[in-house]
C-alpha cells in the first residue's frame, strides 16, 4: 500500500509538467519510472526555488544527496522506495541524480545573473541533460545515442524553458542570458529588470534562439536514427518544446511578454503524429 501511494503521488507531481503527455504514452513501467524521475527532480527543484536563506536550502539538498547515496548502498526508506525501483530496474546512474543536484545548488549558492557561457552550459548539463540521461536509460535507447540525445534535447529544453521564463526568473532576481550574448546587444547590464526593459534585449535572446535550434536539429538527426518505439516520449517533449520556442520568437522579445502555450488539440495532434501513429 505504501509503494502505491509513493507511486500515485509521484504521478500527481507529473501531472503538472509540459512532460506528462509524453510520459503517459509509456508502457507502465516505464511510466512509473520517469514519474519518480520527474517527482524527484521536482522536490530538489522546489528546495532551490523556495524563499528563505540559503543555508537551510542547502542543507535540504544536502540531505537528499545523502538519501541518493544511500539509496545505491541499499538503503532505501519508504519515501525512496519508487526511486530505488527505477534505479534498479533500468540501471539508472548515481552520478546523473548527484549532477541534478548539483545543479539546483547551483542557483541556490548564488543568484545567477547573466552567466558566461561556459557556466550556463555546465547548468543545463546539470539540469536538463542529466535528467535525459537518466530518460533515455528508461526509453531503452543504446547506450551512446542515448547520451548524445541526453545531450542536445536536453540544452534545448533548458534553453527554450529560460527564454520562456525570463520575467519569472527576473521577479527572483535571476538572469540566465548569458554574459556574451549581452555584452553582443550592447548591454553592460546583467540587473534582470534593467535587461529585460532594454530594447536591445531582443538581440541577446536570438543569440539563446539560435543554440536551442542548434540543438534540436542534432536532436532530430538522432531520434531520426533511433527505433521509433524508443524515442516517442522524447519526440513529444521536442515538439512541444520547439513550438514553444518558435512561438516565443514570433511573439517578440519586447514587454509584455505574454506566456506561450500549446493548446490542447494541438498538443493531441503532437501525441497523435509522434505517439501513436
Amino acid at each position: 500500500m505504501a509503494a502505491d501511494s509513493a507511486a500515485s503521488t509521484s504521478a500527481t507531481r507529473a501531472s503538472g509538467s509540459s512532460f506528462y503527455t509524453a510520459m503517459r504514452i509509456l508502457p507502465r513501467a516505464q511510466r512509473d519510472g520517469m514519474f519518480e524521475i520527474y517527482s524527484f527532480c521536482r522536490q530538489v527543484d522546489d528546495i532551490a526555488d523556495s524563499e528563505g536563506p540559503r543555508e537551510p536550502r542547502l542543507v535540504e539538498l544536502e540531505r537528499w544527496r545523502a538519501d541518493v547515496n544511500a539509496m545505491y548502498q541499499g538503503r532505501t526508506g519508504t519515501s525512496m522506495a519508487g526511486l530505488a525501483r527505477a534505479v534498479r530496474d533500468f540501471d539508472l546512474a548515481r552520478e546523473d541524480f548527484l549532477a541534478i543536484i548539483d545543479g539546483m545548488e547551483m542557483d541556490v549558492r548564488e543568484t545567477i545573473r547573466a552567466p558566461d557561457l561556459a557556466t550556463l552550459d555546465l547548468y543545463c548539463d546539470r539540469v536538463a541533460s542529466a535528467v535525459g540521461r537518466l530518460s533515455v536509460r528508461v526509453f531503452g535507447m543504446e547506450r551512446e545515442s542515448g547520451l548524445e540525445l541526453a545531450h542536445h534535447l536536453g540544452r534545448a529544453l533548458q534553453l527554450t524553458n529560460i527564454l520562456r521564463g525570463l520575467d519569472k526568473d527576473a521577479g527572483m532576481g535571476r538572469l540566465y542570458l548569458p554574459r556574451e550574448a549581452l555584452q553582443g546587444a550592447g548591454i553592460a547590464s546583467t540587473d534582470p529588470a534593467t535587461v529585460l526593459r532594454d530594447v536591445r534585449v531582443g538581440a541577446a535572446c536570438h543569440v539563446v534562439v539560435e543554440k536551442a535550434r542548434s540543438h534540436f536539429s542534432a536532436a532530430d538527426t538522432i531520434m531520426a536514427r533511433a527505433p521509433r518505439r524508443v524515442v516517442r516520449a522524447a519526440r513529444i517533449m521536442g515538439e512541444v518544446y520547439r513550438l514553444i520556442l518558435e512561438g516565443s520568437v514570433l511573439r517578440g522579445w519586447a514587454a509584455p511578454r505574454e506566456p506561450v502555450h500549446i493548446g490542447r488539440w494541438h498538443l493531441l495532434a503532437i501525441v497523435l503524429r509522434f505517439g501513436l501513429l
